[in-house]
């Protein structure tokens, strides 16, 4: 079991060696799919939302996560308008330290609160996405982002239940995991945030 978490870690950490799919060349729904995909920051965060829910239980498994592609759809539109939103980059980064740290300290808010904490930065990465569409088609790009996002927080949500399965077992490593997987995304966001 901790092989298997450690490679699917090591696999969603890993930067790949290639940028954004150009919208021209692969069509706006492959390249706002893969946008997400393709940052490291994006990563971080997403899945980190989906393994604070899955931690969480219960009806935050699907409650914070819907706050946050709601959110980050709502974040996309405000770009598309040419509202500026300052700080978008620092929040993007802010967001991957939070979250990890809301997992190393195991934090147990409400589902309210915890959509309304996922919602807010969500709104900066949906921002990003809208400043970041170059010729793609802005619903194609944008349902393509959403897709990618869901499917990244479904990763964090297994992760959650898995070590909430682990832990059912009587496991003790089951906590350390969890929280160890927090730290090393707070780490990895003061390391993106400072780099």
């Amino acid at each position: 079991m901790k092989r298997t978490i450690l490679i699917v870690y090591a696999a969603l950490v890993a930067t790949p060696a290639f940028a954004h799919l150009p919208p021209g060349e692969y069509g706006s729904f492959a390249a706002g799919f893969s946008h997400p995909l393709f940052g490291l920051d994006h990563i971080l965060a997403m899945v980190a939302v989906g393994l604070w829910a899955g931690t969480l239980g219960g009806r935050a498994i699907w409650a914070v996560p819907l706050a946050f592609v709601g959110t980050m759809s709502f974040g996309f539109v405000l770009a598309l308008t040419g509202l500026h939103l300052p700080l978008v980059e620092p929040m993007i980064m802010a967001s991957v330290v939070v979250l990890g740290l809301l997992i190393a300290f195991a934090v147990r808010l409400e589902v309210i609160l915890g959509a309304i904490v996922v919602g807010a930065f969500a709104m900066f990465h949906g921002y990003a996405h809208g400043g970041e569409l170059g010729t793609a088609g802005a619903l194609q790009f944008g349902l393509g982002f959403a897709l990618a996002t869901a499917l990244l927080h479904a990763i964090g949500i297994g992760l959650g239940l898995g070590v909430g399965r682990l832990a059912a077992t009587g496991s003790r490593f089951a906590d350390v995991i969890t929280r160890s997987i927090g730290g090393a995304t707070a780490t990895l966001g003061l390391v993106l945030l400072v780099g």
